[in-house]
């Protein structure tokens, strides 16, 4: 075996088979600034795919990467636990007076380790503890981590197989999406709320009720599907009547994806617990948390939930500067106005082929086009890549091409990224 190889070689001889992303963009990157990366050999990518909502304020964000570079410099903590530290102080400070008080939320923060899985997990293992139920509901086309407790939830039998044992305790029931959504046959929508009503109210029907109903406001991995605002609440009042705990995931579409700071803001939504990670970083840095209402909150005892890299100070130190963008409303204004951009160029699309029944999906900047087959998808995906667009499928089959740009990308990068996708869709429909 030659070890004295290089470029993307040496990944491919010495890298788990496991390795995706790389198959998909098969190319050494080299630099990246903003919306764009550069690889070894010179050729700049626009990024549709932000690092799976990771990067929402860009690659290398300057703001970001002074105040990291000022904290090294001046030997600020790195690794704490869930140690006290300024960073950590400072974090929670300015998500408090920017997010929770003008919202009026009144909650505890838990950190874990850095990742939406294990954020997910801490709060299997809470609504377990406050209700002393053990079975999870979590919704069709969900996807929610790939630890065996989020797993469990996720519902794509492709990552569900890998897990090489029973993934228990957990049952699955159909998404309430908006009624314009493909899938129907599942028999998602408001009526499916009843139905579940009537299952717990009947002693005879053999279904308990959950500890916790678990769910994505928008499931971005699982096809970039829009639940209604009407399912949601009348999921909620389920939740209350039967004593189970209403949590959202908000891992990836939060952290202004949609236009605001959450995905479910306006909606007046009574949630109990909230997964939050990806972007609360800000520059890609890993971190995670929960907010939890206080009177769950006290049924942890100190230490039941740990995790080595709980409380990344370099997180919290991009992660407050981060915050800065939601001082005002700018940013997320330029959100809904490109968000607009971006659906009406997929809808451009959607009516050039109107013959083959594409679905434009999405709010803000998480926006999908359904193509139907995921063979198709893939297709699309690899000439965008060809033409230097860095964009990936995802939904039943990968038959969505998900747009999951930074919130930050200039407006010329954004107009040329889309007129890539059109090519591409263009060049290979037409073949």
């Amino acid at each position: 075996m030659n070890t004295s190889q290089t470029g993307a070689g040496i990944l491919e001889t010495w890298e788990s088979s496991i390795r995706s992303y790389s198959r998909s963009f098969p190319t050494v990157f080299a630099t990246a600034d903003n919306a764009r990366q550069t690889d070894e050999q010179g050729r700049s990518y626009i990024d549709f795919f932000a690092g799976a909502g990771v990067l929402n304020f860009g690659h290398n964000n300057e703001r970001m990467t002074k105040a990291l570079i000022d904290y090294l410099q001046n030997k600020g903590v790195i690794h704490s636990l869930d140690m006290s530290t300024i960073a950590k102080r400072e974090f929670v400070e300015k998500f408090v007076t920017t997010i929770l008080e003008p919202r009026g939320i009144s909650c505890r923060i838990q950190f874990m380790g850095p990742t939406g899985t294990n954020a997910v997990e801490a709060a299997l293992k809470l609504a377990r503890r406050v209700t002393g139920r053990s079975t999870i509901a979590a919704f069709s086309h969900g996807f929610h981590g790939m630890t065996l407790g989020s797993l469990a939830l996720t519902a794509n039998a492709y990552f569900r197989g890998a897990a090489g044992v029973p993934l228990d305790h957990v049952v699955h029931y159909p998404f309430g999406c908006e009624p314009r959504c493909n899938g129907c046959e599942l028999g998602c929508g408001e009526d499916s709320i009843e139905r579940l009503r009537a299952l717990y109210q009947d002693s005879s029907s053999g279904v308990a009720p959950p500890a916790a109903f678990v769910l994505e406001t928008i499931q971005a991995e699982g096809g970039v599907n829009v639940a209604s605002e009407k399912w949601l609440k009348d999921l909620q009042q389920l939740a209350r009547d039967c004593g189970a705990l209403f949590i959202l995931d908000d891992i990836q579409v939060g952290c202004g994806r949609t236009g605001s700071y959450f995905s479910f803001d306006d909606m007046d939504l009574d949630w109990d617990i909230v997964c939050l990670a990806k972007g609360i970083g800000g520059i890609g840095t890993p971190l995670a948390m929960n907010l939890i209402k206080p009177e769950y909150d006290d049924h942890w005892s100190p230490g039941e939930h740990t995790g080595t890299f709980r409380g990344q100070n370099l997180s919290f130190i991009a992660g407050r500067e981060a915050l800065t963008y939601f001082d005002d409303d700018r940013l997320m204004s330029e959100v809904r106005q490109k968000g607009e951009i971006m659906a009406r160029s997929l809808a451009d699309i959607r009516d050039k082929f109107s013959n083959l029944n594409f679905q434009v999906k999405g709010r803000g900047m998480i926006q999908g086009l359904d193509v139907i087959h995921g063979e198709t998808a893939k297709k699309i995906a690899a000439r965008s890549f060809e033409k230097g667009l860095l964009l990936s499928p995802c939904g039943t089959d990968g038959r969505v091409i998900k747009l999951l740009p930074p919130l930050t990308i200039p407006d010329a990068d954004l107009e040329e990224g889309l007129h890539m996708l059109s090519e591409a869709c263009q060049e290979v429909l037409a073949a």
